[in-house]
């Protein structure tokens, strides 16, 4: 769980209940804004239906808790523990481990058969004192053989863990953790190859605050995790922690995702909360339901975003005003369990709001392009296109593969829209339209498709009330399948 986040201070994680002011009128604005049908699903039926997690941080004790529990039950497909499987937590003194709390967890979700997220093997918070008071040798061994023992443990019920914690500073240099103190930039090696050993299956993630949209943080992560690919170094995934204030969500997220998938990893949004300074008003709410929205639409949008996790249920138990002097109402739920605007907005984000089939295009008549030199014949390519549509706008996800066994080095689709749409803003690519033709070409870190392998990009865009599939897709003037 998350301590800080642009401006934050070095406080213990803890989950504090603090009463917070909610506006009457919140459950209507949210009708209001997203006409939201009685009958409209769940977050975890969107989720599932779109091959994405919808989790939540989730503290055992709370479960008797009657508004709580059947919202965990019925609005969620995966739990991560907010402090039970902590280092603190699980092996209180060296050697002697704690289950009770852990378990708890681990049951909770085997029982309502949600995914398990392991959150967190090593990080420099909620670290016992007796680790803290070790020379480096000691410190190492601690390290490996608590990573591992826990790993070990939940072997096959995991699906992911965060084995590292938020080792960087905002300026890109390793925060002076004892960790790095004591054992130097190769800790981080050395705690993912324990884990990896313990459990060859679990997914293995870097998680950290600040590195949502490109920056100095996530500049010197990104440079991490492509030094660990390049050695074979095992790590799985990136964890954007996400604790974000009302109207401040980076403009570079889709851009920061499609970069990291680029190197071979996933990417998880793993503890959002967007917070508001105090009293909430229905301004404040719209905007935190955009931006709710709008995280959401971006994971749908990177084809190797696993999901979005909410740093809890509601904001009666949210650790926003316990750090941040003057903020909460961070999280979809309000102090009485009342859905606020960002709970239809995440069903928007979805799609599932007011669903209607998209429309059979019409084939529209193009001109066959003229095949580059240097490029496969026609069929030695596919693509992928999916799109989330809401009212007169959408979001699209295209994925391009190389079928061929000549690298790409360079690359150009275009495709024709049937339906009138234009393109408003796109990510990992540039794009540019003539009527309906659209040429897409590459960023500059993404522009080498090797075979077998492919490149995802996506963009917004705007149609007059149906957005059909686009036709003709051909990769530097080569027709592709679409699958």
């Amino acid at each position: 769980m998350p301590i800080t986040q642009s401006t934050r201070t070095s406080v213990p994680r803890r989950q504090v209940a603090r009463r917070v002011a909610v506006v009457a009128a919140a459950a209507a604005l949210a009708v209001a804004t997203f006409a939201v049908p009685a009958s409209a699903a769940t977050l975890r039926e969107l989720g599932t239906a779109a091959g994405k997690d919808v989790g939540f941080a989730l503290d055992p004790n709370r479960l008797s808790e009657t508004a709580y529990k059947q919202i965990a039950d019925s609005e969620f497909s995966l739990v991560v523990a907010e402090n039970a499987m902590k280092w603190e937590s699980t092996e209180p003194q060296r050697g002697q481990f704690s289950w009770g709390q852990a378990d708890a967890v681990a049951s909770y979700a085997a029982t309502t058969g949600k995914k398990l997220y392991g959150h967190t093997l090593v990080w420099h918070q909620q670290l016992p004192g007796w680790a803290q008071n070790l020379g480096a040798s000691e410190l190492e061994s601690a390290m490996v053989s608590h990573a591992s023992t826990v790993v070990r443990r939940y072997a096959g019920q995991v699906v992911a863990w965060d084995v590292v914690n938020e080792a960087f500073e905002e300026n890109g240099t390793r925060r002076q953790s004892v960790f790095q103190q004591r054992l130097g930039n190769g800790y981080i090696e050395t705690a993912f190859r324990a884990a990896r050993s313990a459990d060859p299956a679990v997914r293995l993630c870097y998680n950290d605050y600040n590195i949502e949209g490109i920056n100095a943080k996530s500049d010197a992560v990104y440079a991490m995790v492509k030094d660990f690919k390049a050695r074979g170094v095992p790590i799985d995934c990136v964890g954007l922690q996400s604790h974000f204030i009302v109207g401040q969500v980076p403009s570079s997220l889709r851009q920061n995702m499609e970069r990291f998938a680029a190197l071979g990893v996933d990417v998880r949004v793993t503890e959002l909360d967007i917070r508001m300074t105090m009293p909430s008003d229905s301004t404040k709410l719209a905007q935190q339901a955009a931006d709710y929205r709008s995280v959401f639409s971006t994971c749908n949008a990177v084809a190797r975003c696993q999901g979005v996790t909410i740093w809890g249920i509601t904001d009666k138990y949210s650790w926003v005003p316990d750090v941040f002097s003057g903020q909460g109402a961070a999280l979809v739920w309000d102090n009485g369990y009342a859905p606020k605007p960002a709970y239809a907005a995440i069903q928007a984000a979805f799609g599932g709001v007011t669903p209607t089939p998209t429309p059979t295009p019409t084939p529209t008549a193009t001109a066959t392009p003229t095949p580059d030199p240097t490029t496969p014949p026609a069929g030695t390519c596919s693509v992928t296109y999916g799109a989330s549509t809401w009212n007169t706008g959408f979001t699209a996800n295209v994925i391009v593969r190389n079928l061929s066994a000549t690298p790409v080095d360079g690359w150009r689709l275009t495709f024709t829209f049937p339906s009138g749409q234009s393109v408003t803003q796109a990510w990992s690519s540039t794009v540019t339209q003539q009527g309906a033709q659209v040429t897409v070409t590459n960023a500059p870190w993404n522009g080498s498709i090797a075979p077998g392998q492919s490149q995802t990009f996506g963009f917004n865009g705007a149609h007059p009330g149906t957005n059909g599939t686009p036709t003709g897709f051909a990769l530097n003037g080569a027709a592709c399948s679409v699958v």
